[in-house]
């Protein structure tokens, strides 16, 4: 080995260990409020542990929040929303367990015997992508949702 294959060696041995520990990218699940008021958000999902729901999300007007890091744990996904400035909800028929305060609950049956509140949540497919962004708009009856 000359010394030019040296040199090019002692660079790519580095180089090579520097791009086999980059981490992957990661999938995110996001929410972007396009709505002039600022808004609460609970999600609920299903994973190997079965069903969760968690809140609240608070995001500004025109802000986007990113809800959950890393590799989506489920296709479906449900929303429940709140707008605080102008009433009303983004809610569907999906009924799960919420509460007034930060919460993380598990399971979605026996809502009030367990003293948590109970809400309607929309469906939102993912299908099986690895990031998707949720949009919440003025419009009524839930929001769309795209990858």
């Amino acid at each position: 080995m000359n010394a030019i294959q040296r040199s090019l060696l002692r660079i790519a041995l580095p180089l090579a260990g520097l791009l086999a520990g980059a981490a992957p990218a990661l999938a995110d699940l996001r929410m972007c409020n396009t709505t002039p008021s600022r808004v609460g958000v609970a999600i609920g999902y299903r994973d190997a542990q079965g069903w969760t729901t968690e809140g609240w999300w608070n995001i500004g007007p025109r802000a986007c929040e990113t809800l959950l890091r890393g590799t989506l744990a489920a296709r479906f996904y449900y929303v429940h929303a709140v707008d605080y400035d102008r009433g009303g909800e983004w809610t569907g028929k999906s009924v799960m367990c919420t509460r007034n305060k930060e919460f993380t609950i598990r399971g979605i049956e026996d809502c009030l015997a367990r003293g948590y509140e109970r809400a309607g949540f929309f469906e939102v497919d993912t299908g099986e992508q690895k990031s998707w962004t949720i949009q919440l708009t003025d419009t009524t009856g839930g929001a769309p949702a795209r990858p």
